[in-house]
């Protein structure tokens, strides 16, 4: 997928680069793909709060040269509004200093009153430097982030893996080895760089309170790197201020993203009344155990977390046969208003930093721990807004939604449930062929027990 798609951007954003092993050219790859590439065509500018190469300011359609202490913010923007309307994206600095062959960058207050005045769709920040190597640690004074920024994207370029602490591989190396526990010359491992990049003193130095991070793991350019990657991703992803992780390559010539891994959420829907079953479907039984006992193990057993069951009717005896599993439980007293009300009371238990959920229907025991993972690995691959198993070409359950449409399932009332989402957005969802017949196969009356067996 494209950069811009994988960070989720939007009109308003303010992007900070951090880290190494490929700053400049995911800056420049990320500008092109917003202002030539997406359908809104958006205005860009690049530019840097540290320093930028002489040659690099070549990368951009236009540079635009400008010196703070000679002329206001004032004087310049008719400049930049012509430039940014010709050109869609340009580049601001200082001018080049012709002893380092480098243009100084600009500062952040001022990068934060640029996207105030509205020129600006995006603003993309180079705000750290790393001499040109793959993977540093933050030094006092690093790195820059304006206040503004609303991404901060470490970057890490994966071929440092398994090379040695020093100069030669690492900006920094001391200050790696200090927040890592990783002695000089030893290999910088997996675990290295997710302790640096997890560190208030590394990856999430100086970033905004209200910014998302979002890392970018570089360079997965062969199955051993992408292995390394995905490693180090769910690592990652223990650090709750960390939003997501992008695998991939800024120097692929089309989509750079390969993986954007995030948190997937179950939610197991187990409040209705079962009217047309006769006696509480939540607690049927599904060979050794109950129905809402088989459904969570599902859940808990896949790749998706955190696990919230929604409960509603016969909450008490529910909530025991769950007992101390792992999972959040929240208890629906709308429930007989419909499911619309459980998917809201599902919603409302997950933390900020989801990226989706997968909803597990209580009355669906046959569906499988791998159904939940390929919808998952399907999403990773995608971030597409919905994503559903089929079998032989029917549509099943379970569903998951990507956060985007979190507000839009609020909204739904009644008892059914995401279908008008699943309708209106079938031309992008995604859809994930399964040998699960289970998908199709929801329980409504005891019959369909003895139809169906407990062995599918």
């Amino acid at each position: 997928m494209k950069l811009s798609q994988a960070l989720r951007l939007t009109s308003g954003s303010v992007i900070a680069l951090t880290g190494g092993g490929g700053k400049t050219t995911a800056m420049f790859r990320l500008a092109d793909e917003l202002a030539n590439h997406s359908p809104q065509k958006m205005g860009v500018l690049t530019t840097t709060s540290t320093h930028i190469f002489s040659d690099q300011t070549q990368h951009a359609p236009a540079h635009v040269v400008f010196e703070p202490t000679q002329e206001s913010i004032a004087d310049i923007l008719p400049r930049l509004a012509a430039a940014v309307a010709e050109h869609g994206h340009i580049l601001l600095t200082r001018p080049i200093n012709p002893v380092t062959s480098k243009a100084p960058g600009i500062p952040p207050p001022v990068i934060d009153t640029l996207m105030d005045t509205g020129h600006f769709e995006v603003i993309i920040v180079e705000a750290d430097g790393a001499r040109c190597r793959p993977f540093k640690a933050p030094a006092a004074h690093e790195p820059v982030v304006p206040a503004s920024a609303t991404v901060v994207v470490p970057v890490v370029g994966l071929d440092v893996v398994g090379q040695p602490l020093n100069e030669q591989n690492v900006h920094r190396p001391d200050l790696v080895g200090a927040l890592s526990g990783t002695e000089p010359d030893e290999p910088v491992t997996i675990d290295t760089i997710a302790a640096v990049l997890g560190h208030s003193e590394g990856g999430l130095k100086n970033v905004p309170s209200h910014a998302r991070v979002v890392p970018l793991l570089n360079k997965a350019e062969n199955p051993a790197r992408m292995a390394a990657a995905q490693e180090l991703a769910a690592k990652l992803l223990d650090c709750e201020q960390i939003d997501s992780v992008l695998l991939g390559s800024v120097q692929t010539a089309k989509n750079p993203v390969i993986e954007a891994h995030g948190r997937i959420a179950a939610i197991v829907l187990a409040a209705g009344g079962s009217t047309r079953f006769g006696s509480p479907k939540q607690l049927a039984r599904w060979g050794q155990q109950s129905f809402i006992e088989q459904v969570v193990e599902v859940a808990l057993a896949s790749q998706a977390h955190p696990v919230v069951v929604v409960l509603g009717a016969e909450a008490g005896q529910c909530r025991a046969a769950i007992g101390n599993r792992a999972v959040t439980v929240m208890v629906n007293a709308a429930w007989a208003e419909g499911q619309g009300t459980s998917v809201k009371a599902g919603l409302a238990a997950l933390p900020a930093n989801v990226v989706g959920a997968v909803f597990l229907l209580v009355d669906l025991p046959g569906v499988t721990s791998e159904v939940v993972d390929a919808l998952i690995w399907r999403h990773r691959q995608t971030l597409a807004p919905i994503i559903w198993p089929e079998f032989a070409g029917k549509r099943g359950n379970p569903i998951l939604f990507d956060r985007n449409l979190f507000d839009q399932l609020r909204e739904i009332s009644g008892d059914t449930g995401g279908r008008p989402l699943v309708l209106a957005y079938q031309d992008q969802a995604e859809r994930v062929a399964v040998t699960n017949r289970a998908i199709l196969q929801d329980i409504d009356r005891p019959e369909d027990l003895l139809v169906l067996g407990t062995d599918e």
